[in-house]
């Protein structure tokens, strides 16, 4: 088949592709190819990803690695329907157990991505516990299928309520320290106090024992990489012991070393009764994801029928993808060199802070990053409050990608988050041009 010209490519997606999140019709980048940190548009043109596309490209484009097991069981067998046991899924299932918590988690059920583990989860906490009632923070995102869409709670929800919220789903604030009024690491034992007075009341409303679950983002991802005040998680897990509530960690985002930790609730003094993961598993490279349940859970489910069931739940060929991601980050200490760039962009952010006006506050752990963005520091007014029309950060966006730095962010933030294979001359090389565009803020956005 001809190939197409970059051209012919952004003429049909425009034309016939749904294009998520946006007006359709509108234009769009066609890109060619990718490799490691990098890809490139069909003019030659380079651009340094430093959002790991959505938060999922953990170890670069074409590994080879992931692509060479991708084409080694391409060669066996794509695809085995989920009632028989492969290699791959079996294999990976144990894998992520083992790198889990072998003494407290049990076993996996696999999905097609992080939308999916999500909703899967609220089933399964709904069967166990026999009650409706999941809770879940308003700064989150848990997925666009209608139970994950209902779990959320930012603006992308609105969608699924034109007809009524789907029963049962009951929203709560989590804390956001900066945006709050508050500074980390002076101010979080009154912070966590307060919100987790707050929840607990909240709970007291809606009477604890109707309550399945509470559903969180182990750090809070696309909204901000808002990072819980010291005490915060442990406390929720401690309300949910008090309950009999199941606690449920999002680690769709957060997962597979991106905060230098396998996944993100192992910075905290807390397991999980469940976790959900997708992205990082595979990288992206084929689409998987799943959900963690413990031996508790697990032992339910062995005396009562599981009512979840997918046609690609633990596809051999994603499953395989996700054997060799899981070997690499193990094999490489991927953990340890993300602590070792946490050394380099943690303080460069730090300093953008201290340099620009317009930088509010940067919150760091590992390779998963964020600015908050200001118009006046003095009275900590945002650039782009919530669900902001005209919004001026995709200007911000634009000027970055104009620089070959490409990454995204959700209302007043800049997240970066770049592939955890980055070097060290990498991020020296690129991080130059945020400080470029920020000054560029400073000069026109700012009061």
């Amino acid at each position: 088949m001809e190939e197409l010209t970059g051209e012919e490519v952004a003429s049909l997606h425009s034309k016939y592709v749904m294009q998520s999140w946006h007006k359709q019709g509108g234009p769009v980048k066609p890109i060619k190819k990718a490799d490691g940190i990098y890809f490139w548009d069909y003019d030659g043109k380079r651009y340094t990803d430093m959002s790991s596309l959505l938060v999922c490209s953990n170890l670069g484009h074409e590994l080879p690695e992931i692509v060479d097991a991708i084409k080694e069981q391409a060669d066996k067998m794509c695809f085995m329907a989920p009632a028989y046991a492969s290699e791959p899924k079996s294999r990976l299932a144990k894998m992520l157990v083992d790198v889990a918590d072998p003494d407290f988690y049990q076993r996996v059920f696999f999905t097609n991505g992080g939308a999916d583990s999500n909703e899967n989860a609220i089933k399964m906490a709904r069967m166990v516990t026999g009650r409706p009632k999941i809770f879940s923070c308003y700064r989150s995102y848990h997925g666009s299928t209608i139970g994950a869409s209902n779990a959320s709670g930012d603006w992308r929800r609105f969608a699924t309520e034109l007809g009524g919220s789907a029963p049962g789903f009951v929203h709560f604030m989590n804390p956001n320290m900066y945006e709050d009024g508050y500074t980390r690491g002076v101010d979080d034992a009154a912070v966590t106090a307060d919100y987790l007075h707050r929840l607990d009341e909240q709970l007291q409303y809606e009477g604890p024992d109707s309550v399945a679950a509470i559903l969180m983002e182990s750090i809070v991802g696309a909204n901000g990489v808002i990072l819980p005040p010291e005490g915060y998680m442990e406390g929720v897990r401690a309300l949910c012991d008090k309950y009999g509530i199941l606690m449920i960690c999002d680690e769709v985002m957060a997962g597979f070393c991106r905060t230098g930790k396998m996944f993100a609730w192992q910075n905290f003094d807390i397991k999980p009764d469940m976790f959900t993961f997708a992205k990082g598993v595979t990288c992206g490279y084929v689409p998987l994801g799943g959900v963690v349940v413990s031996k508790q859970i697990s032992d339910y489910f062995t005396d009562h029928v599981l009512q979840c069931g997918l046609t690609y739940s633990g596809h051999t060929l994603a499953c395989a993808a996700g054997v060799a991601a899981v070997n690499y980050y193990l094999e490489h200490d991927v953990c340890a060199h993300v602590k070792e760039m946490e050394g380099i962009l943690k303080p460069f952010l730090e300093s953008m802070v201290e340099k620009h006006k317009c930088v509010g506050e940067a919150r760091c752990i590992g390779l998963f990053s964020a600015l908050t963005i200001v118009k006046n520091k003095e009275t900590r007014e945002l650039m782009a409050p919530y669900h902001t029309p005209n919004s001026v950060m995709p200007q911000i966006m634009a000027k970055l990608m104009d620089l070959g730095f490409s990454t995204f962010g959700r209302e007043t933030n800049i997240n970066i988050c770049p592939p955890l294979i980055i070097t060290a001359e990498q991020l020296k090389e690129e991080l130059p041009k945020l400080d470029k565009v920020l000054t560029w803020v400073d000069e026109n956005l700012c009061d």
